[in-house]
C-alpha cells in the first residue's frame, strides 16, 4: 500500500513534523518562487539557472543543488507513496510555492491523493498563524481536518502558475474571487497585485507600509524596522533577507536622526502623494514572468498598467 509522502514548507518545519510524530519520507521544498524569474516547467535547466543567478545577485545566496537532489529524489519511489500531503501557509510567500509543487507533481505525472494543510485562522485567536506557531493540539486538528483536493483545484493550480509564469498578471483578478480549498490564495493574489508600484505614489504595499511604520512608531535601527515589517505584513509571509532587501532600496527617503531611523523630507513628500518614488528609485525585480518596473497598480483602473517611469 505504500506511506504517505509529506512536502513540508522548508527544513525548519520538517524538523517540527518530526517532533510532532509524523515519519519519513518528508520532502522539504526550500525556495522563494514569490521572487524572481520563473518557468512553467519547474524541473528544467533554464529554471535552474534563473534561480541561481536572481539568488546570487539579489541576495548572496548559491542554490545547493546535492540537498535539492536528495530532496526530490523521494518523489521517484512513486509506487511506495500512498498519498501526498501538502503543508504550505496562508502567505504569499508559502501559497506560490504550493503552487509550483502541485504543477511539479503534475509535471512528473503523479497521480496519488494529494491533501492539503494549511495554516492561518485559528479558532480562538485574532491574529493568523504560521504553522510553526501552531500548538501540537492546533497542529493535530488541521492535520486531521486535511483537505482533499480535486480535479478543479488541480486545475486551478496549474492555471495560476501559468499565470505567474506569463507575462499578463492582470489575468489573476477573476480568481480573487473564485471558491477553492485554497481558503487563502485569493487574498495572496490581490497581495501579489498590490506588490507593483502604486500608479500615484510609485510605492508598492510592501514599501509604503515600511514608510508608514518609519512614519509611526520609534524605530532605533534597520533591524527593528525589519522586526515590525514581519510582524505588520499581513498575507505576504516576507523574511528578513527580503525585507532588509527592500529597506536598502527605500535608503534616498531614510535619514538617521538623534539615534532613530526616520522619514525624511523625501520621505514624507513620497508618503504623502506629493512625489513620485518611481522617480527617484527604481526596483527591476521579477515576479514570475513579469517585472515589476514596468508595471504600476491603478487604483482607478483597479489593474497593473503599463508604467510611464519604466524607461526614464
Amino acid at each position: 500500500m505504500g506511506e504517505p509522502l509529506h512536502i513540508s514548507n522548508g527544513g525548519t518545519f520538517t524538523k517540527r513534523l518530526k517532533t510532532f510524530g509524523i515519519k519519513e519520507p518528508i520532502l522539504s521544498w526550500e525556495e522563494m518562487l514569490c521572487e524572481g524569474p520563473t518557468t512553467y516547467n519547474i524541473e528544467t535547466r533554464e529554471l535552474f539557472r534563473l534561480r541561481q543567478d536572481f539568488l546570487s545577485k539579489n541576495y548572496d545566496l548559491e542554490i545547493d543543488f546535492k540537498a535539492y537532489n536528495k530532496e526530490i529524489k523521494k518523489l521517484d519511489d512513486v509506487d511506495n507513496i500512498s498519498e501526498i500531503v501538502l503543508w504550505f501557509e496562508y502567505d504569499l510567500f508559502c501559497q506560490i510555492n504550493m503552487l509550483a509543487v502541485i504543477n511539479l507533481l503534475y509535471q512528473r505525472d503523479i497521480k496519488k491523493p494529494l491533501y492539503l494543510v494549511c495554516s492561518g485562522r485559528v479558532e480562538g485567536e485574532k491574529e493568523l498563524k504560521s504553522l510553526s506557531q501552531l500548538k501540537d493540539t492546533q497542529l493535530k486538528s488541521h492535520f486531521d481536518n486535511k483537505v482533499l483536493l480535486n480535479e478543479d483545484d488541480i486545475e486551478l493550480a496549474k492555471t495560476l502558475w501559468g499565470i505567474y509564469c506569463g507575462k499578463d498578471h492582470n489575468l489573476f483578478k477573476p480568481f480573487i474571487v473564485t471558491k477553492s480549498s485554497f481558503q487563502y490564495l485569493g487574498s495572496c493574489l490581490k497581495a501579489h497585485l498590490l506588490r507593483f508600484p502604486d500608479s500615484k505614489n510609485g510605492l508598492g504595499t510592501l514599501e509604503q507600509n515600511l514608510l508608514k511604520l518609519l512614519e509611526k512608531h520609534e524605530i532605533v535601527s534597520r533591524h527593528h524596522l525589519v522586526g515590525y515589517a514581519i510582524n505588520y505584513q499581513g498575507y505576504y509571509g516576507y523574511g528578513n533577507l527580503q525585507y532588509e532587501r527592500l529597506i536598502k532600496n527605500l535608503e534616498p527617503f531614510i535619514e538617521d536622526r538623534d539615534g532613530h531611523i526616520k522619514l525624511n523630507e523625501l520621505g514624507e513628500s513620497v508618503l504623502n502623494g506629493k512625489k513620485n518614488a518611481m522617480e527617484i528609485i527604481h526596483n527591476d525585480v521579477v515576479f514570475g514572468g513579469v517585472v515589476r518596473s514596468e508595471y504600476c497598480f491603478g487604483k482607478d483602473e483597479n489593474k497593473l498598467i503599463k508604467n510611464n517611469y519604466a524607461n526614464s
